[in-house]
């Protein structure tokens, strides 16, 4: 192992003992601001324990289902496209993916309310997961492709079918590069689930909201801070897993 590796690999281990903590230091410290205030009656609605944990519970539901979602549609796509007989069908795939990406977000929230005519919870998370996709997809995509070919060719000549190469050899290759992708989806997921207040959908995009129309700096802070401090934890949780649940070979 080079130095350079080992400086890296120490670097890291350090920002995932300090970034929990900073958001714990950063969480904390605001809630301690906005609850030692001399709210009104107005702010008070809004700031209280069950208040804030129900917005901040309706938001990790929200990018959870859409994690899951991603998980089930992306993963197994990604693994077809980069099958032989699929291969041709991957441009328009990743085209339709990469539009989903680069639409504005609040813009696919509210043309898919206009056309479904749903809201709540599937309101958001529908347009939202489409919003995500793109980096799961893409990442199964090039994982898949770049594992070494020898490795594929000596699986089968040893007997394994072709669902054996992809279980045992293909896949484990392959994850480092889907959980890379799985936390750029979940830090999006996270971040775009604030304006699912617009579909009435809930989450903390609710107090942002509410602070920005009645001018309460007090509230919008606080579901701002809330809703920065959800998308670093699962950042960080992003980085755990692509750090532990890789192959052993390739940590």
């Amino acid at each position: 192992m080079t130095t350079a590796v080992a400086s890296r690999q120490r670097a890291e281990r350090l920002r995932l003992l300090i970034q929990p903590l900073a958001v714990v230091a950063l969480v904390g410290g605001v809630l301690t601001w906005a609850f030692t205030r001399d709210l009104d009656s107005i702010e008070q609605a809004s700031i209280n324990v069950p208040t804030l944990a129900s917005a901040t519970w309706d938001h990790l539901v929200i990018s959870v289902v859409v994690t899951a979602l991603v998980l089930v549609v992306a993963v197994p796509l990604g693994v077809v496209l980069t099958r032989r007989w699929a291969r041709r069908a991957a441009p328009v795939f990743l085209g339709v993916a990469t539009i989903g990406q680069a639409s504005p977000a609040i813009g696919i929230l509210v043309l898919f309310f206009l056309v479904s005519g749903l809201e709540g919870l599937w309101a958001a998370v529908l347009p939202i997961a489409f919003y995500t996709l793109l980096p799961v997809l893409r990442n199964t995509m090039v994982g898949l492709q770049g594992v070494d070919p020898a490795l594929v060719d000596a699986g089968r000549g040893i007997g394994m079918s072709a669902g054996a190469v992809l279980r045992r050899i293909e896949l484990p290759l392959a994850v480092p590069l889907i959980l890379a992708g799985l936390r750029t989806a979940l830090v999006h997921a996270v971040g775009v689930a604030t304006l699912a207040v617009f579909v009435n959908g809930g989450g903390l995009g609710l107090l942002i909201d509410t602070g920005y129309k009645l001018s309460r700096v007090t509230v919008l802070v606080t579901g701002a801070v809330l809703a920065v401090g959800l998308a670093l934890l699962v950042d960080w949780l992003g980085a755990v897993a692509e750090t532990y649940l890789g192959p052993k070979g390739l940590r």
